[in-house]
């Protein structure tokens, strides 16, 4: 036989049923190793039947009832299937507290975290929850029914927050690796920026020899042009000078 799991929700024995006939029967379920089930599959339990005079209808509207918030775990020994419902004794105030003590014994054990998220703890608590549902459906159906619709509305809670961050965890992987690539081409950018500035001072260090070249050969020319405008000035004036001397002796005899 495949033990099902441990949990805190309390079942009865377990039962062996036909295979054949449990197929048929419109009741049957795949393998369960947890009393949960998942929010979209949680079947509908029936609202609750008016108060039937027989003590015996109420107790197994009561259990079908109970059934139907949390059904019964099934799995396979060979070709034999075994079913095992939760229980339908009530509770006792020492059996409250005995979950009390199983579920701190149990937090120990599992080493769950007293605080921030932990699969572990959540898992546990969950299965009391489910334990409480239980003890309140066999002493009142219509509070079991109003606490199973709470726990599912947390269940879906819950669900949806997985999803947010799931998606929110896709989403950031997709930016780090935008980033990351963005990066390398950021890096690549920068190279041949760096490369075009080296080319750009080399370019600048040869215009600027040139201009020096250009600049000392026209400093040379002006001197050159300047010592010739000096000469010529000076060779003018000696021709002046010359020329006045002459021209003074011719005028002078006249006199």
């Amino acid at each position: 036989m495949i033990p099902p799991a441990d949990t805190l929700l309390k079942y009865d024995n377990p039962v062996l049923v036909n295979k054949s006939t449990d197929r048929k029967s419109p009741k049957g379920r795949p393998l369960k190793v947890s009393p949960q089930q998942p929010i979209d599959s949680t079947p509908v339990p029936p609202p609750p039947k008016p108060k039937s005079a027989s003590a015996e209808a109420t107790k197994q509207e009561n259990e079908e009832l109970l059934n139907s918030i949390l059904p019964p775990r099934e799995w396979m020994e060979g070709n034999q299937l075994w079913v095992q419902k939760v229980s339908s004794t009530p509770c006792t105030r020492a059996d409250v507290l005995h979950l009390e003590e199983l579920l701190n014994t149990k937090l120990q054990q599992r080493q769950a975290k007293e605080t921030g998220i932990c699969p572990v703890r959540r898992e546990l608590y969950s299965q009391c929850f489910d334990e409480l549902l239980r003890q309140v459906t066999i002493n009142c159906a219509e509070r079991g029914m109003l606490l199973w619709l709470v726990r599912d509305e947390i269940q879906m809670t819950i669900a949806a927050y997985q999803t947010v961050y799931e998606s929110s965890i896709a989403y950031g992987m997709r930016k780090a690796l935008q980033a990351k690539k963005g990066e390398a081409d950021m890096k690549n950018r920068i190279l041949e920026l760096e490369n075009e500035k080296q080319e750009l001072k080399k370019a600048l260090n040869e215009e600027k020899a040139k201009c020096e070249t250009v600049e000392k050969i026209e400093a040379e020319k002006r001197q050159l042009e300047e010592k010739r405008h000096d000469d010529e000035i000076q060779f003018l004036k000696r021709t002046n000078q010359q020329l006045k001397a002459q021209l003074e002796e011719i005028i002078a005899p006249k006199k």
